[in-house]
């Protein structure tokens, strides 16, 4: 199993919410800088989940400058997502020195807009599908799309997409495991890779996700402790 450690932006700062409230906001014991170290000491480490948070609400990217200076921090790979509406905030991103990039609300309201993005930068787009139940979430998790899980999927399935990163929000930050049924569900109707996102505590966790097909997830808070990386296997 390949881990994608995340790290959450509000104000430079780096946080966590609960099921993605942000009145429910924690505040982590590294800064976004120190997180960056702390992740590049683990071989499991594949690429590193950046989100700017109020971007994703705002609709506009406001991290770019920590996110360049965390770039500069590091080789591994980073993937950014909050607030990429434009393909001019992508455009600029990559000029940075970004890899990869998560498209959500604009990529879910408006499919000819990932196409074209996934068009310009073949295998380095994932699409960002965060939902309660069924229903997909847009607007940093605030406002209910109208776009259920299996159509949309079906729409973007021949994109050249990096993959597609599933969220089951009522999981993300509440320390109760993956939904393992419907990720390794949704593995099932693709050919794109999909990446689990909310909930992983541990290493049975990952094990239960691999079992269903999964390969990589990511993983927030629980990869702040040195715990979780001493527990896998």
């Amino acid at each position: 199993m390949k881990i994608v450690p995340a790290i959450d932006l509000i104000d430079g700062e780096n946080v966590r919410l609960k099921q993605g409230d942000y009145d429910q906001k924690s505040l982590m014991k590294r800064s976004p800088q120190d997180t960056i170290d702390f992740y590049t000491q683990y071989e499991q480490v594949v690429r590193i989940h950046v989100i700017d948070l109020i971007g994703a609400k705002e609709q506009k990217a406001l991290e770019s400058s920590m996110v360049e200076k965390l770039k500069q921090k590091t080789d591994i790979p980073l993937e950014i997502g909050g607030g990429l509406r434009s393909m001019e905030v992508i455009d600029d991103y990559a000029e940075m020195g970004i890899d990869y990039f998560i498209l959500g609300t604009q990529a879910i309201m408006d499919v000819s807009f990932l196409a074209e993005a996934a068009a310009k930068y073949p295998g380095r787009v994932f699409v960002g599908i965060d939902a309660k139940g069924e229903e997909i979430y847009i607007d940093g998790w605030t406002k209910a799309s109208g776009r259920q899980i299996n159509e949309y999927v079906k729409e973007v399935e021949e994109l050249p997409l990096a993959g597609i990163i599933y969220t089951d929000i009522a999981k993300d930050g509440m320390e109760s495991g993956p939904n393992v049924e419907r990720t390794g569900e949704l593995q099932k109707i693709t050919k794109h890779k999909v990446v689990a996102s909310g909930g992983v505590r541990g290493q049975e966790d990952l094990t239960r996700l691999e079992e269903a097909g999964i390969q990589e997830a990511i993983v927030g808070k629980a990869a702040h402790e040195e715990s979780f990386w001493e527990g896998l296997s």
